[in-house]
């Protein structure tokens, strides 16, 4: 792994001179690897609520025609198996994913283990396929950022670049797995980052974008949840809207 991370640093070097065109490669790169990682994240979710429940259909009225043991037993199987993960490969898989990314980011310069990518990739699509309760978020932004970290650290980088890597891992994944290029690039910017400046803006919506297009192209261009057809009745509406907005605000304040 050692040998083909310094050959990798002596085939870009010359690159890396050109500071525009490797950002934007970079980039390209990074968007097709999370790209298809969210695809691959996506297959492996399905094949073990195929093997676990015998369709890869998601219903409750599916639910409900099962024994209760099992219902009972096949969560708790998932969660057994993830705690082996946990215990064994990466302690840091454990949790959602995002809080994670985050302290990577502020406490190590984006440095996250390449092994997070297997181990995180494996647990989460055990605990949602066997019926955990869990979603597709927080490790797709886990497994998109240790991607972008991975490569990053086989290329030598200094944290400061890192840190844009981790974020462009971390918007392909979103984009690619909810078809949202640019919820993806403002969630890695606001969100793992902090940080809203145009320098860090290029590279991740380049990701963004390439890794959306990977996904449609595999998976149709469809939204990731279907919204109910919403008519305004009344312009008071408004006013309850404004206040939800402010109840919001000042919850999330009080939050962090």
């Amino acid at each position: 792994m050692r040998r083909a991370a310094a050959l990798l640093r002596l085939a870009i070097r010359p690159l890396r001179r050109n500071e525009p065109a490797f950002a934007v490669l970079s980039a390209i790169v990074l968007g097709v690897l999370a790209g298809y990682g969210a695809i691959a994240f996506r297959e492996a979710i399905r094949v073990v609520h195929l093997a676990a429940f015998g369709t890869d259909a998601y219903s409750l009225e599916l639910l409900a025609t099962l024994p209760w043991w099992r219902r009972l037993l096949l969560p708790a199987a998932g969660g057994l198996a993830v705690g082996l993960i946990v215990w064994r490969l990466a302690p840091e898989v454990r949790g959602s994913g995002v809080p994670e990314v985050m302290e990577a980011v502020a406490r190590r310069g984006g440095a996250i283990r390449p092994r997070v990518v297997l181990a995180k990739a494996a647990a989460a699509a055990l605990t949602i396929g066997t019926g955990g309760s869990a979603g597709r978020e927080g490790p797709i932004v886990h497994i998109g950022s240790a991607v972008g970290s991975a490569l990053g650290q086989g290329l030598g980088l200094e944290p400061r670049r890192l840190r844009t890597f981790v974020a462009c891992g971390a918007a392909a994944g979103i984009a690619a797995t909810f078809n949202a290029p640019i919820a993806g690039a403002l969630f890695a910017m606001e969100v793992i980052l902090g940080d809203l400046t145009v320098v860090h803006l290029a590279p991740i919506v380049i990701s963004s974008v390439v890794a959306t297009v990977i996904s449609r192209h595999h998976l149709g261009d469809f939204p990731a949840f279907a919204a109910p057809p919403y008519e305004l009745v009344s312009s008071r509406e408004l006013l309850l809207y404004a206040a939800l907005g402010a109840a919001a605000g000042l919850l999330g304040a009080l939050f962090t």
